[in-house]
């Protein structure tokens, strides 16, 4: 089903949200010398390299022009052979779906114990405010399951994965070498700062917002600041800014305010995606209206 569902989010999302600023995703590039990225459309999957060995986060949508997009970044899928994923929604797991290209079917799968649920079908992932449940997600790979707060190694790179569930029951976010924190579909930057993700796609609004306040605490306490990379929105290496608004939840059925000018009208149009500024510039963090 991940092809026909990724062709009818394409669809039906540019129509809803068109004009809106709710997705903002980062072009095709490398954030910095450790950090690159792909754009499909309105989300974005990540690939993290340290001493020659490149992980994976997230498989973006079932998306003919992953491979293509990974050349210009001049890295090959056959050298993935372990890939993180924050949760199971379409746009995060088309690529590893049964009914994928199959690119990436030898890597090793990491999720969360309670978002695997979805596999099995003891959960149905619900959104448009529960009123639309999502096809299941059938995978072949092999899969290693996660607990909240496991930290292991992939070679020498150093991984924590930390349960914040309400955009899904068992989404994760991974922290790298307690210098990169992937959030997936937890922090929605907006041009004044931080929220909880869309409202319209959350199973749970409150639990949202409670996971994001721990999400906040638990680095505070920690000393850490990492650069925090968001799933359709940007990165930004503020803390401050990435969590001003962690008690609140974007509201995706409104224009989002204050108006964003990076912000693309339709997130689907992919035309100024290009391999030249993939190659030639390091993609700039979220844009702020306070840097006017």
């Amino acid at each position: 089903m991940s092809k026909k569902d990724s062709d009818s989010q394409r669809s039906f999302m540019s129509f809803m949200y068109r004009g809106k600023e709710i997705f903002k995703p980062l072009n095709t590039g490398w954030i910095d010398e450790r950090v690159a990225t792909v754009r499909e459309w309105v989300a974005n999957v990540y690939f993290y390299t340290k001493n020659g060995r490149t992980i994976m986060i997230d498989a973006g949508y079932n998306y003919e022009r992953l491979e293509e997009k990974m050349g210009w970044l001049d890295i090959s899928p056959s050298s993935i052979e372990e890939i993180l994923l924050t949760h199971l929604d379409t746009d995060h797991v088309g690529a590893v779906e049964k009914d994928s290209e199959g690119i990436f079917k030898s890597a090793k799968l990491y999720i969360g114990e309670t978002e695997s649920k979805y596999l099995t079908g003891e959960l149905r992932r619900r959104v448009l405010f529960k009123l639309y449940k999502l096809p299941k997600v059938d995978i072949e790979n092999e899969i290693e399951l996660l607990q909240d707060g496991d930290v292991f190694y992939i070679g020498d790179i150093k991984v924590e994965a930390i349960l914040v569930p309400g955009h899904t029951l068992g989404h994760l976010v991974y922290l790298i070498d307690d210098a990169y924190l992937f959030t997936g579909d937890t922090i929605w930057f907006g041009s004044d700062g931080g929220y909880s993700f869309l409202n319209s796609l959350a199973e749970d609004n409150a639990l949202s917002i409670r996971s994001l306040e721990r999400l906040e605490k638990l680095l505070k306490e920690r000393g850490l600041s990492p650069k925090i990379i968001s799933g359709h929105t940007g990165w930004t290496d503020d803390l401050e800014f990435a969590f001003r608004h962690r008690d609140k939840i974007c509201n995706s059925m409104k224009k989002q305010k204050p108006h964003d000018p990076t912000a693309p009208y339709d997130g689907y149009d992919e035309r100024e995606d290009t391999e030249e500024r993939a190659r030639g510039e390091r993609l700039p963090k979220a844009w702020s209206y306070e840097n006017l």
